[in-house]
This record gives structure tokens, sequence and C-alpha cells, in this order.
């Protein structure tokens, strides 16, 4: 029997497949429900049981610093029970178990929305990045395509170390482009190209991490007042991209820029964003100012641009 200290993030898993996320110990185990047992039909309990084990056969062979650590799964597995706080939970049968590290500082969405106000100090700012560029590069040498980069999926340990997690979408990138279509991610996040139903590769995960780049500089949420339509119609037709604060250090705004350009062959592989971020130099600050403060660059307008 497994002791779990706390239970949180319930929401929704790829192809509508309900997810919680238990802290465990020393590891956080990720249920999979595919819904009530009959409900289904066989044709789309198969489609699950193939993504999940296209998950687990993605995850159990990585390994590096910024890649939560993929500790085991169990797929259908009738006697498991799990001891939380509130008393024994008894899973169903049709439920699957991925279990990873334990990463104490939880989401990096969560530690930036509690940093909304004050900001991070630059220095922060670029460590963070560079961990998830690291982590990226390190996917990408493994021709490992993520599909679904954003800064819920990134998960914090104790030292504020980034760590890439949810590969629930991650997949071999294809040798001909052609055989990688459809939408695949978080909308926001994706590239024009995922957006259009184009044929694309791992430039899709550069495209997000440019998004990304540009959320923890500024601790804010990209296009919060557009729809799903607007977002796909602006950044697809019009070159939406967030707008870069007038404080933000060109050479920040420089791999900002160059991630997220509308022609995914302009953009940087990620080994190259790992040098660049390398050579910033932090020493003299440069981190987003808040926008209660006189000097404050906060220029952020309803409807954002390049």
């Amino acid at each position: 029997m497994i002791k779990i200290s706390e239970v949180s993030w319930p929401g929704v898993y790829h192809k509508k497949i309900s997810r919680k996320h238990f802290w465990v110990l020393d590891e956080t185990f990720k249920l999979l429900d595919w819904g009530e047992e009959g409900n289904r039909t066989e044709a789309e309990l198969a489609s699950l049981r193939s993504a999940f084990t296209q998950e687990v056969a993605v995850w159990h062979k990585l390994d590096h610093p910024n890649v939560t650590k993929f500790i085991g799964a169990t797929m259908g597995s009738s006697d498991l029970n799990i001891q939380t706080e509130n008393g024994l939970i008894s899973m169903p049968s049709n439920v699957c178990c991925v279990v990873v590290e334990y990463l104490p500082g939880g989401a990096l969405k969560s530690y930036l929305i509690k940093n909304r106000r004050k900001k991070l100090a630059f220095k922060v700012v670029v460590q963070l990045a560079l961990d998830l560029a690291r982590g990226l590069s390190y996917l990408h040498s493994e021709k490992i395509v993520h599909r679904d980069v954003k800064t819920e999926n990134m998960l914090l340990d104790k030292s504020r170390t980034v760590k890439i997690a949810d590969f629930g979408v991650a997949r071999v990138e294809a040798s001909n482009p052609n055989d990688m279509t459809g939408e695949t991610g978080t909308l926001g996040y994706m590239a024009p190209e995922v957006l259009n139903g184009n044929p694309y590769n791992r430039k899709c995960d550069v495209y997000s991490f440019g998004i990304c780049l540009w959320e923890i500089y500024c601790c804010d949420m990209p296009y919060p007042d557009l729809s799903f339509s607007e977002v796909t119609s602006a950044v697809v037709r019009q070159n939406l991209r967030p707008e870069i604060p007038r404080c933000c250090p060109s050479s920040l705004a420089n791999v900002m820029k160059r991630c997220w350009d509308a022609n995914p062959d302009k953009r940087p592989e990620m080994d190259e964003v790992v040098a660049m971020l390398e050579a910033i130099d932090t020493s003299k600050g440069g981190g987003m100012i808040p926008p209660d403060q006189s000097q404050g660059c906060f220029c952020f307008r309803k409807h954002r641009g390049p």
C-alpha cells in the first residue's frame, strides 16, 4: 500500500481522459480514468490504451536533469489501493497509473501566478528558461517532439529546477514531416503550422518555448481576452504574438522573436537557444518591473501584437 500526502490537480487529460496527480512521499502518481465501463466503444478504449502506452514508451527511456524521472506504470490494475489523508481509495480496473518522481515545487505556471505582481529577478528568469531549454534540447536530440510545451507541464523541484513532464501527446519525430499533422497542444502555445493543420516537426516545440519564455519573464498569460477562434485567426493570419515589454533586455527579446517566428525553418534549434541564453549577462538586472512602480514599463494592452 502506498501512502499519499496530498491529492491535487483534477483536470482534463488528452482525449478527455480525466487526470489526477497524487503527490506521494518521494513520488507523484498520475491516474488516468477512462470513464465508466460500458460508456466507451472498443475502438475508443483501444485508442486510449494506445495513447497511454505511447506516453509510457516515450517517458520511460528518458534520463536528463530537466526531465521528470519516470518510475513506473500500470494499466488497468484491479488491486490498486491508495492511502490518502482522507482514507483508503480503491481504484477501479479501468484506471491507469503513471508514477514519476515527486517535485515539491509544483507546476511552473503556479509559481509564475504567485509572482504575477512582484515579478521575477532577471537572473531567475534566465535560469528557469535555461532549464526548460536544456530539457527540450535533450528531447530533440532523442528525436522526441513534446507537442504540448507549456508552463503547466513543467514542474519545479525543491531547488527551483525546471523539469519537463506530461508526455501524453509526445511522440518520436517522423522522418517525413507530412506524417505529423493535426492540432495537438494547448491554445496560446501552438505554432501557426499546427493551428493551421499543416505538417510540422520539432520546431513546433521551439515556438511554444518562445511563448513560455515570454510568460516566465512577464509572469502573465498570453492572449487572456481572446477566444479560441480569435487566437487561431490572429496567430496564423495576422502574426499575433504576445507584446514584449519595453523593459525587456534585447538579448532576451531576440530569443523570443526568433523562437516564435512564423516560419519554422527560421526558428533556431533548441541547442542554439541554450547557447543564446547562456550568453546573456544577468549581472545588471533587466527583470520585469512591477506595474505599481513609477518607473515601470508595464505596457500590455488588451490587443497584443508582435
